[in-house]
């Protein structure tokens, strides 16, 4: 696939990028040899080869999901110029 010079000014103005007039046909060259490879990648038989999330194999180091500060809320809120509820009231900024 050709890209072609109002392609790129298209692409450029959706991404609300700026592009400079001599920079054009080089980034029209670009895209279409990215664009190309896609297709070429597109192609490829991938029967029998398994997806895989993550092209290392290697597992993450969690730590525990478990509770490790006292619940301080009362105390937070006793200092908050409004609650109600358990909720912090503030002032609103939306219409």
């Amino acid at each position: 696939m050709s890209l072609t010079a109002s392609d790129v000014k298209k692409i450029a103005h959706l991404a609300r990028l700026g592009i400079q007039e001599h920079q054009i046909d080089s980034y029209a060259s670009d895209l279409s040899n990215m664009l190309d490879l896609m297709t070429q990648m597109g192609q490829l038989n991938t029967d029998g080869v398994a997806p895989m999330a993550h092209p290392l194999d290697q597992m993450q180091r969690l730590r525990d999901d478990a509770v490790t500060e006292t619940d301080q809320r009362g105390l937070f809120q006793s200092i908050a110029p409004q609650t109600e509820a358990g909720l912090y009231l503030v002032p609103k900024v939306i219409d």
